[in-house]
């Protein structure tokens, strides 16, 4: 049951929104989630397991072809060694928005389930609980993206609320008789939608991206209650987490930008105080495409999400390659740009994800967008959003070279943070400009971050994989050995970083060499990485090193503490007191 603590938390964060209103709404909640909880049989959540995952992101239909395909790779994911699953959208939907735009909470596409069409419910819940099920044997936990911000304009809440004022529906999203209110809220998607207002009948409705997405109206806590019971329906599933898609724009308020709203926090611990009572260590994660220190603050005081992306650091790595200087990472890392977050958090990291390589300005500067645009926008095709952002795929950003793509992964994976690896990268996966041109087709819309996307061709895959000194290969090798090392050092997950700075014996120049010790508990880790093209002589005078590295990479001593490393080399060196 509900303690009297537990119920004064959420009575506080409900009077901070709604005031003294609908205060039976709540009492009645409170006896439908401790019945909720009475009924739930679900193991516990292990204490922050979130910090030690290596997160695949994937598309269901596109990895392989729908749940059935999936569970049939659940080998393969595991033997490269994921061990959570983050799945892209999977909730009933009229896919235009690839998926993003929901149309039913509570059900799952039907291409997804791979069954006849007069399948019953009960047969497509099996489904789902089947793969579920198969995972979690596999040691694999699974997360999905739900977008809390808004829906599609087929939800049966839509539908109802566009048929009249009255509707009781109406108040679920935001109406108005003109567009002349929250006038300083930034257009997302500029270049694709002129405004964030849609004419429909005698009205308009807000959305803050595509006009077939309105905007939910958290002002009306009947919206609260029922984004919650859509949370709560699948954490009874087996679901381990939510990606808590768009999360600064929940709350509107005029005469703001509204985003990063005090209330937008309300309502995010809300839903946290839910999941914590219900079945704690369910991972709640920020999609905040903003500033770290404003990211942080979805961590609340370990009241709000468990985890964020660390959505700036991407394209600093990307400009660190580029500029051959460590820089760019060390500074968006420094305490300045980057603060503590909270010890039960963690910053969740990537390098490529279902959208383009983003360059918006809310976090990235003038002329790091124009430099990062020049130097990884190699085809005009990929230009996201007039300039804000690069539409292509690791492989395509680094054209194909396989030691720069895998001296990125060793960036990604050494640095703090839970690392994330989108689908196909892992071999290498390219643009694929046949489905961006299907998807034009089918959506309307000339979005090309569906370059990005795409299916596997597994046959193809095989086949690379199976010749070592193929392109596929030599990723998949580097990426795999990287992920299994990595887990059996809890440095890289939970530890702190300290730089380090490392003489170039060549030129006397630090910054292409980025050097780091990752350090947890008796664990220390040195990490040397060249982000130069050419072979670098730097000195370690200070350490004795093994022979090889923890990756069984030879470590090459010239003399005494001289150390060579090939371009794009990198070298992870295990500098404990008690080596393993």
């Amino acid at each position: 049951m509900m303690n009297s603590i537990e119920k004064q938390v959420l009575s506080n964060l409900w009077k901070t929104l709604y005031s003294n209103k609908k205060l039976e709404l709540l009492d009645n909640f409170f006896e439908e989630i401790n019945n909720f909880k009475n009924s739930l049989k679900l193991p516990p959540q292990a204490n922050e397991w979130y910090k030690d995952a290596i997160v695949y992101s994937l598309y269901v239909d596109l990895f392989n072809t729908d749940f059935k395909g999936l569970e049939a790779k659940l080998d393969y994911l595991q033997d490269l060694g994921v061990s959570c699953l983050w799945l892209l959208p999977i909730l009933d939907s009229p896919m235009k928005d690839a998926g993003f735009d929901i149309k039913n909470y509570d059900k799952i596409r039907p291409e997804l389930l791979g069954l006849a069409a007069e399948a019953d419910e009960a047969e497509k819940e099996t489904v789902f609980l089947n793969f579920l099920k198969k995972a979690q044997t596999k040691n694999i936990q699974v997360i999905f993206d739900i977008a809390i911000n808004h829906t599609s304009v087929e939800h049966p809440w839509f539908q109802e609320s566009r048929k009249s004022v009255d509707n009781p529906f109406r108040d679920y999203y935001i109406w108005n008789k003109d567009t002349n209110k929250y006038e300083d809220a930034r257009l997302i998607f500029k270049g694709m939608c002129p405004s964030n207002w849609e004419k429909d009948g005698d009205y308009y409705f807000f959305h803050r991206f595509f006009e077939h997405q309105p905007d939910l109206n958290y002002k009306n806590p009947e919206v609260l209650l029922a984004m919650t019971r859509n949370l709560l329906f699948w954490l009874q599933k087996g679901v381990a987490g939510f990606r808590a898609d768009a999360i600064p724009y929940l709350w509107k308020e005029e005469n703001t930008d509204c985003e990063n709203l005090p209330k937008t926090h309300t309502v995010v611990k809300f839903f946290r105080a839910i999941l914590d009572f219900v079945q704690p260590n369910t991972l709640l994660l920020a999609e905040a495409c903003q500033k770290p220190a404003e990211v942080i603050k979805y961590f609340g005081n370990e009241d709000e999400c468990h985890a964020g992306y660390h959505f700036p650091l991407m394209p600093q790595i990307f400009k660190a390659l580029a500029q051959e200087n460590s820089n760019p990472i060390k500074n968006i890392l420094s305490e300045e740009v980057t603060p503590k977050i909270p010890e039960s958090c963690q910053w969740f990291t990537f390098l490529r994800c279902h959208d383009e390589l983003s360059l918006e300005l809310v976090y990235v500067s003038e002329e790091d967008r124009k430099y990062i645009h020049e130097n990884y926008c190699h085809e005009p095709l990929w230009n996201f959003r007039l300039g804000e952002g690069v539409s292509a795929r690791l492989a395509n950003l680094f054209k194909f070279d396989d030691k720069k793509i895998g001296l990125a992964f060793s960036i990604m994976l050494s640095l703090p943070g839970t690392p994330i690896i989108y689908y196909g990268d892992e071999f290498g996966k390219a643009n694929d400009e046949n489905y961006y041109e299907e998807q034009k087709k089918e959506t309307g819309y000339d979005d090309t971050r569906y370059l990005v996307r795409g299916r596997i061709d597994w046959q193809n895959v095989e086949n690379e994989l199976a010749k070592k000194e193929s392109f596929s290969s030599k990723i998949y090798s580097q990426l795999k050995s990287q992920i299994q090392n990595r887990k059996n050092w809890k440095c890289f997950s939970r530890g702190k970083i300290e730089w380090v700075n490392l003489e170039n014996l060549q030129n006397r120049n630090y910054d292409d060499i980025l050097a780091y010790k990752r350090e947890f508990k008796d664990e220390i880790v040195l990490v040397i990485q060249n982000l130069s093209s050419s072979k670098k002589l730097v000195s370690l005078p200070t350490y004795n090193l093994p022979k090889f590295d923890i990756l069984g990479q030879a470590i090459n001593n010239k003399q005494n503490s001289d150390f060579e490393i090939e371009g794009y080399g990198y070298y992870w060196i295990n500098i404990s007191t008690h080596s393993k």
